[in-house]
């Protein structure tokens, strides 16, 4: 039996910061537009503001659907899933706003992540929170039992690679528009 819950109770927010993964919906508006499930990780880049607000470092990658979609419309779904313990799916719906790399507040946003802000302070390109307006969970009897091995380290490796100036234009060649076309990253050049 599913429960609908007034906001994120001090056990939800406990656990959800624990969760190694979740995945976040977007859709834009247009009716023919491409609907994006992306999956996020990396412990300590979520974090609970308060009841109603919830906040991702979200990383450099190949596409920019999350952030073109949020800034058209706002609508977004964050689901985690249990994975151990006692079966459970969460979903967070609300509304989205998103601060780049580069805008005003995006060092102040980075910087509520501790270590984990600053250890990516590089790749980063951008911080999504989120106003929570639906808390649900649901059974989640289909999910596997499985067990975290490790984190993966190529996604910092590869940033940590790049030049200041290649993530720039990493940014502008494969961030700029969505795959419906709509803005994504505003970057100089």
């Amino acid at each position: 039996m599913s429960t609908i819950y007034d906001g994120i109770t001090p056990k939800l927010w406990e656990w959800l910061e624990r969760q190694p993964v979740f995945f976040v919906g977007t859709a834009p508006l247009a009716g023919d537009g491409l609907v994006n499930l992306s999956p996020k990780g990396t412990r300590g880049t979520f974090r609970v503001l308060d009841a109603h607000t919830v906040t991702y470092l979200d990383l450099t990658g190949s596409g920019i659907e999350t952030v073109a979609h949020v800034r058209e419309n706002g609508r977004i779904c964050l689901m985690f899933c249990a994975f151990e313990g006692r079966p459970t799916i969460l979903r967070l719906h609300g509304t989205g706003r998103v601060v780049a790399v580069g805008e005003p507040g995006f060092e102040e946003a980075v910087a509520g992540f501790g270590e984990a802000g600053t250890s990516r302070m590089h790749g980063a390109r951008s911080v999504v929170t989120v106003d929570v307006t639906r808390v649900a969970d649901s059974c989640g009897f289909a999910v596997p039992r499985m067990d975290l091995v490790e984190e993966r380290d190529v996604l910092d490796k590869a940033l940590a690679k790049k030049s200041p100036e290649q993530l720039v234009e990493y940014h502008r060649t494969r961030n700029d528009v969505s795959l419906d076309g709509l803005p994504g990253l505003v970057t100089p050049g």
